[in-house]
């Protein structure tokens, strides 16, 4: 009831407006939203089904059996699992990627992070280091292999460095000796991942509050506390997309250790994505390659929903 004590009237569906004409309907949210929209989102949607869910499914049922490419699968269980864990040079690649996805992701993080903050502020030439440390990150992964194994030939640029510094007793065969040659591989991933995270970080940096850095300065906090306790919780959401891009990065590295060594020298760069290319294409043992690719996806998705976890606990604390 109203204050004059006359009920109000309420439209009802069908009913018509006071000058006779059809009361217009009410659209959903759904409703609302134009029908070419809805086409440019569904045929990406058929395309990423298509090429990349639909695969991914096969491979989970692959890895159940054992298939040459030709003629039909035999199911084998889980016996694809069970030789994994009894195979030494799926071990060793295993073993590579806990390296790799360490190594990688922490030197690409603290550098990409390091160089962010120094780069962060206005100052000539400060837009060409940007741009020169991101170039790496537009070549080829193939590419990036291809020039850093001129790199470390015998006699190549870096033992002529080594030894224009005095340093000549380092040289070796990087890429042939099998306790340093997965180091070596590692060295150049990180020189083209880092101008990538630098990118983040530095959008990140930008979104920043600056007057909460100035009001801990005023109450007598040094740079590395204005750092850590002001600017890091800031960048709580960037840091979630970097460690997700990174460890995806990591556990699908091929290119650049393809490209470098293939996996050798005795099988001591190995990684996870390398072994699975070689047992799946090369010597088509399709079955045994396809239960590799669903570790990969396992310790992927594992990596993250532990960060991911661990962040929204501290949150909560």
């Amino acid at each position: 009831m109203t204050a004059a004590g006359v009920r109000p009237r309420v439209q009802r569906p069908g009913a018509r407006a006071p000058d006779g004409l059809p009361a217009p309907r009410r659209r959903g949210v759904l409703g609302r939203v134009p029908v070419l929209v809805w086409l440019f989102l569904a045929v990406p949607l058929a395309v990423e089904v298509f090429w990349v869910f639909w695969p991914a499914f096969n491979s989970f049922s692959l890895s159940f059996t054992s298939w040459k490419g030709v003629g039909a699968a035999k199911p084998v269980g889980l016996d694809n699992y069970t030789k994994l864990f009894a195979d030494p040079i799926f071990a060793t690649a295993l073993r590579n990627n806990v390296i790799w996805v360490i190594g990688f992701g922490g030197l690409s993080v603290v550098g990409g992070l390091g160089l962010a903050v120094a780069l962060n502020r206005p100052g000539r030439g400060v837009g060409f280091y940007r741009s020169a440390i991101y170039l790496p990150m537009v070549i080829s992964l193939a590419v990036t292999g291809l020039f850093w194994r001129v790199m470390y030939q015998p006699d190549g640029p870096i033992d002529a460095g080594l030894g224009a510094l005095g340093l000549g007793a380092w040289s070796r065969q990087w890429l042939a000796d099998p306790d340093i040659a997965l180091y070596a591989v590692l060295i150049a991933a990180v020189w083209r991942q880092v101008g990538y995270i630098m990118v983040l970080y530095l959008a990140g940096l930008k979104g920043t509050d600056p007057t909460l850095e100035e009001a801990a300065a005023v109450d007598g906090a040094n740079a590395w506390q204005r750092f850590w306790k002001i600017v890091m919780p800031q960048l709580r959401g960037v840091n979630t997309v970097v460690f997700a891009v990174t460890v995806i990065d990591s556990l699908r590295t091929f290119d650049i250790v393809w490209a470098m060594t293939r996996g050798g020298p005795y099988n001591m760069t190995q990684l996870l994505s390398t072994y699975m290319f070689q047992q799946g294409f090369t010597l088509v043992n399709l079955g045994y390659g396809s239960a590799i690719a669903v570790v990969i996806f396992l310790l992927a998705v594992a990596f993250i929903i532990t960060y991911l976890v661990r962040q929204s606990r501290a949150e909560e604390s």
